[in-house]
């Protein structure tokens, strides 16, 4: 999709509002159309019950803000915007709403009363936070599809893939802790709803609570990475996700959030004897009894479990064994392996840079499945521009291809595969980020360097010993390369 698709899916949106000037329906969904593409992105936390869908909304944040504990408010989809104080809204009936009060105890976690409402009485939440993470992007929080209530998961269903209209999100986070048929079916259906004709553009999933997968042991982040390229080599075959990573969402939020005094807790779980500490954590009601011998109060004991749980725990302590000097240090490492750096560097890749790409699509799906329902003979171009605009579908071909070649090797040397990542916008979607040059290199360089990768990829894409894959991504690269000099002359 070019650059000037946002402004023509602006004039599309704006030719079809007075077209419908005078019908208050279609002109209200027409008006969230234009809406929709100032907004920030709107990403998706979507996953089976008990995925670890709200811990992992709080360690992208960096802030305890999404109840993880189950009840009544995590049974709603809720929305969290950037906002100047904390409120919480909820709505109900359509266009009625009232305040939800925001409670904090101490030793549990953050939570929203309902008070006399019940989940089946809330159709959404609105969270307002001052959260910097939340300045270019909305997320989502979405109930377990799995849930043993039918009316919890066709919330999450309804939202994302509804029956009449485009996506709620114009991106999805899907959590996995499992590869189910449920899974896979209910990723096909985001493809197609998020993705229309283009399939599934903005899909990363993501195998959480990845530090169980090994039962918490040391090396539980290593089981978790073959998994995930297990589950991504599986999702590959039918197109359903473009990434996948493992994350300890756990660790991570208790890493982000790091205290001074749980950093001195484990600076003296350090000098327990290993033996000791081993015995002491075969389970977390054995590490937390009051009667153990660790030189970590009970109550302290207890809340490092909750926070970062026995994994978390064994890694800070084995940190701080091989020389992790103090609380930011440490901080810094346990997020490192929980996942998280990598993760929001593939959520930028994917969904950050590409925002006005995925916007835009979104809104003119929404346009076309709006004009598509109630067609006068004055729409009919409005709705063939808009496909033609949909058709353009490059970037996501760069996309799909970023994500592949993560768990993929195209038959191309070290060299060439960075170079191939790099111009297809892996490392950034400017000129001088895909051709690999300094910004102030000039206009004269990027034209050599664009001409250059456009002759040395086209020519890779139509050599007769390349594999399918590896033809089929050189391919891509040079179209990339094409539109940086079709830039370049325009």
């Amino acid at each position: 999709m070019s650059a000037g698709a946002l402004a023509q899916a602006r004039a599309l949106i704006g030719a079809a509002r007075e077209v419908y000037a005078g019908d208050p329906t279609v002109r209200r969904q027409l008006d969230e159309c234009a809406e929709r593409i100032d907004q920030p992105l709107r990403v998706a936390l979507a996953g089976s019950l008990k995925a670890g869908k709200s811990t992992l909304l709080n360690a992208l944040v960096g802030q305890d803000i999404a109840p993880t504990d189950a009840t009544e408010c995590t049974r709603v989809v809720t929305w969290y915007r950037q906002g100047p104080t904390p409120t919480v809204t909820a709505w109900h009936h359509g266009d009625q709403s009232f305040n939800v009060p925001v409670q904090r105890r101490e030793g549990s976690s953050l939570t929203f009363d309902l008070g006399a409402m019940t989940a089946a009485e809330v159709d959404r939440l609105d969270v307002e936070w001052p959260a910097r993470a939340l300045t270019n992007t909305t997320i989502i929080d979405t109930p377990g599809t799995s849930s043993l209530s039918r009316d919890v998961s066709a919330r999450t269903l309804e939202m994302l893939t509804p029956e009449d209209s485009a996506s709620g999100a114009d991106a999805v986070v899907y959590l996995l802790r499992t590869l189910a048929a449920t899974d896979v079916a209910f990723l096909g259906q985001i493809g197609s709803h998020v993705g229309g004709e283009s399939g599934p553009l903005g899909v990363v999933g993501v195998v959480s609570r990845a530090d169980e997968v090994g039962a918490g042991r040391l090396d539980a982040m290593m089981s978790a990475k073959e998994v995930a390229s297990r589950f991504a080599t599986e999702l590959e075959l039918t197109g359903l996700c473009q990434a996948v990573v493992p994350v300890a969402g756990l660790l991570a939020l208790g890493a982000r959030t790091l205290r001074q005094r749980e950093y001195e807790a484990f600076r003296a779980l350090a000098e327990v004897p290993p033996e000791d500490l081993q015995l002491a954590m075969l389970s977390a009601d054995r590490f937390a009894r009051p009667d153990s011998p660790l030189p970590v109060d009970a109550h302290t004991r207890a809340q490092l479990a909750h926070r970062f749980g026995l994994f978390g725990i064994r890694l800070a302590v084995t940190l701080i064994k091989l020389g992790t000097p103090d609380s930011p240090s440490l901080a810094t490492q346990l997020v490192e392996r929980s996942g998280l750096h990598e993760l929001r560097q593939v959520i930028d890749v994917q969904f950050g840079q590409r925002a006005d790409q995925l916007k835009t699509h979104s809104a003119l799906l929404a346009l076309t499945r709006v004009l598509s329902a109630h067609p006068r003979a004055e729409s009919a171009p409005i709705l063939a521009a808009a496909q033609r605009l949909l058709a353009d579908v490059h970037g996501f071909q760069e996309l799909r291809l970023l994500g592949r070649l993560r768990s993929t090797r195209p038959n191309l040397s070290d060299d060439d595969v960075a170079q191939l990542q790099r111009l297809v916008g892996g490392f950034g979607i400017g000129r001088s980020e895909r051709l690999g040059l300094d910004p102030d290199d000039g206009v004269a360089a990027e034209r050599a360097a664009a001409l250059a990768a456009v002759r040395k990829w086209r020519t890779w894409a139509e050599h007769p010993l390349l594999d399918q894959f590896t033809a089929r991504a050189c391919g891509i690269g040079a179209r990339s390369a094409e539109g940086v000099l079709a830039e370049l002359s325009g």
